[in-house]
């Protein structure tokens, strides 16, 4: 290993030794019970809620994806995407999180989304808590095996290692300290990680419009590409054997893709998936006081626009700076990895470089805890074993936790796996399985708990039969799967609770107590 590779080494395992010690120190608090190891005992602080709702949701797909997407097509799609993602944000705080905080609290203080919907419905035999938890299993494995998948592109290509032994060390790494410290450790480094993040997008975007010679300098080189710099096309790289072709070493594009108005509602549907993220849902339930969700929203609203901008704006001046460095649409998303290696000092890139691995680690943790106290606390105790007692719970959360994270990574082997479409399929899957419901169950009274099965089973199976068959006909099918799921999964919601008998007495009635419920 050369003198600038150690010092990139050295200054992420620096990274690396803070998070861990974030994790020790949380090791006994999380270990006391099974509702501070999974939500934290309700204490986050209002920076914390913020920045780790954010930090955990947007993963390695906003240091590697997103500008991934936007070096390879260009601004069309990376724009809308970005565009319903800010959307998205600031309705899910101004809708959901206040809401959800209180009556998560009311209805037998759940820990979980599966605890809550099951809980809000008065459910004897937990249908809706079963269905809930094997989404969130099937799903979060998907996106765990994203977020391995980015660790080991980003290990493999700055150290020259094999890809596999790479990915295979990160996932060990982001196991290990949630494994110890569980969800306070997970919300205590998601905060520090999510502005790491921050900072590595602000001073690459800054760096790379100066190397391109400024904003005019960036705007009259890709005019040189078709459509790449419209919100209504999108660049199309004539491709052979899936790699872009070059000519006197530039590569070549085709027409663009011209982008309907379908296409762009549904892609700005991608803000929808908001309302049914589990890994952000949890943190509303966990703040300390209701009262601080407004300065919370304020502070991710603010984080979510300014990184998603740097993001795409990256992606696109990485593609003037490194015209013909990647040529496939997998290896598109290591142009964040690029520009930093070659902008900054080693031991200055090691520490932006600690932002792809913060994304990826801020993520990847959320999602393997959430998924492993879907099958503890939803399934073994609240199903199979209601009498067991916590010290149980939180051993089979943690066996559970390890379970997931070996299925993931077998997921992950393929190094050349789009980290854009692995999440988009997943963001998919939670949203309409989740938003719709999450949705009705606090603000339709008339919901009822038939129709809250029939909605999550109808989102989440239209997501992978129109992603697995429907979008292969092409046309109006072509449309991101989230959009017609999420209505597919409302009007069921609607229909079916029509149908069936109104909501019992109880229900109601503390329906109507969370519009007047004093603040926690």
């Amino acid at each position: 290993m050369n003198v600038d590779r150690f010092q990139i080494l050295f200054a992420m395992v620096l990274y690396i030794s803070a998070v861990i010690c974030i994790g020790l120190y949380y090791a006994k608090r999380a270990s006391q019970s099974s509702h501070n190891y999974l939500i934290g005992g309700r204490s986050l602080g209002p920076w914390v809620t913020a920045m780790a709702a954010e930090a955990s949701d947007m993963s390695g797909w906003l240091l590697m994806g997103l500008p991934g997407l936007a070096y390879w097509s260009g601004l069309g799609e990376a724009f809308w995407t970005a565009l319903g993602l800010c959307i998205g944000t600031y309705l899910n705080w101004l809708l959901v999180a206040r809401k959800l905080r209180v009556y998560s609290h009311v209805a037998g203080d759940a820990i979980t989304i599966p605890d809550f919907l099951s809980n809000r419905f008065k459910e004897n035999k937990k249908v809706i808590m079963t269905i809930a938890a094997l989404f969130i299993l099937i799903f979060f494995t998907f996106y765990a095996a994203s977020c391995f998948v980015a660790v080991g592109k980003l290990f493999s290509m700055l150290f020259n290692t094999k890809y596999i032994y790479a990915m295979i060390i990160g996932a060990l790494f982001v196991v290990s300290y949630t494994f110890i410290g569980g969800f306070l450790a997970e919300s205590a480094s998601d905060f520090m990680q999510g502005t790491i993040m921050f900072i590595a997008l602000t001073v690459v975007l800054i760096s790379g419009i100066v190397f391109a010679g400024g904003f005019g300098a960036i705007v009259s080189k890709t005019q040189a590409i078709p459509g790449f710099l419209d919100i209504f096309s999108m660049a199309q790289p004539q491709i052979a054997d899936e790699v872009q072709l070059t000519q006197n070493n530039v590569p070549v594009f085709d027409k663009p893709i011209h982008l309907d108005w379908l296409y762009i509602i549904s892609t700005l549907s991608w803000g929808l998936g908001y309302f049914g993220m589990p890994q952000v849902l949890i943190k509303f339930m966990a703040i300390n006081h209701s009262n601080n969700i407004k300065f919370s929203r304020r502070i991710a609203t603010v984080w979510v626009i300014i990184s998603l901008t740097a993001a795409v704006i990256i992606g696109i001046t990485g593609r003037i700076l490194f015209p013909n460095a990647f040529l496939t649409q997998s290896a598109s998303e290591n142009i964040f990895i690029l520009m930093s290696t070659e902008f900054f000092i080693p031991i200055i890139a090691g520490v932006v470089l600690a932002g792809i691995l913060a994304a990826t680690i801020s993520s990847a943790d959320s999602y393997l805890l959430i998924a492993a106290s879907s099958v503890s606390k939803n399934i073994f105790k609240g199903i199979y074993k209601r009498e067991a007692d916590d010290k149980t719970v939180l051993r089979i959360t943690r066996l559970t936790l390890l379970i997931i994270s070996l299925i993931a990574m077998i997921f992950a082997l393929d190094e050349n796996s789009v980290i854009f479409k692995v999440v988009a399929f997943a963001w998919a899957g939670f949203g309409a399985t989740f938003g719709p419901i999450m949705l009705f169950s606090l603000y339709w009274e008339r919901t009822t708990r038939a129709a809250a099965i029939a909605g999550m089973i109808a989102g989440g199976t239209t997501v992978v039969i129109w992603k697995v068959l429907l979008s292969r006909l092409g046309g109006v099918f072509a449309i991101y799967e989230l959009l017609p799921a999420f209505v597919i999964s409302c009007i069921v919601i609607v229909v079916v609770s029509l149908m069936t008998k109104e909501p019992s007495e109880e229900i109601r009635k503390e329906f109507n107590l969370i519009k007047t419920y004093k603040a926690v």
